[in-house]
């Protein structure tokens, strides 16, 4: 439960980086580096040409909850009833009993006549 709680209230930042229409690099938490094919800065301000880059980012933010609020007051008769025979039964799971209970010791092993295993054997040859 303390999993679920943890990752539902989590956000995080999923950075893309793609050169043309195929994905270069996917980088979680942290900016993609790229591909190294970024347009470089014309030389000289004079310049009036420019080319049109090839490479682009993409970011997904994904945004945790914000409130965690658990109303009792909108519980119905049926989660109140799971809820009490969950704790009952995860309680009483980890029950060990007080004295080793062993329902072979009374009785004696069988006799052997025949050894079984020799009967069974077959041989390819």
């Amino acid at each position: 439960m303390a999993f679920v709680v943890l990752f539902s209230t989590m956000s995080f930042t999923l950075n893309m980086h793609y050169c043309g229409d195929t994905l270069v690099e996917t980088a979680l938490f942290h900016k993609a580096e790229g591909c190294g094919m970024a347009m470089e800065k014309p030389l000289s301000e004079g310049c009036t040409i420019t080319k049109k880059d090839c490479c682009k980012n993409e970011q997904s933010v994904v945004d945790g909850q914000d409130e965690l609020q658990l109303s009792l007051e909108n519980i119905t008769l049926e989660q109140q009833l799971f809820i009490a025979s969950f704790v009952y039964t995860y309680i009483n799971l980890f029950e060990d009993f007080d004295t080793n209970i062993s329902t072979f010791e009374d009785y004696k092993p069988p006799l052997v006549r025949k050894q079984i295993f020799k009967l069974d054997e077959t041989y390819l040859i």
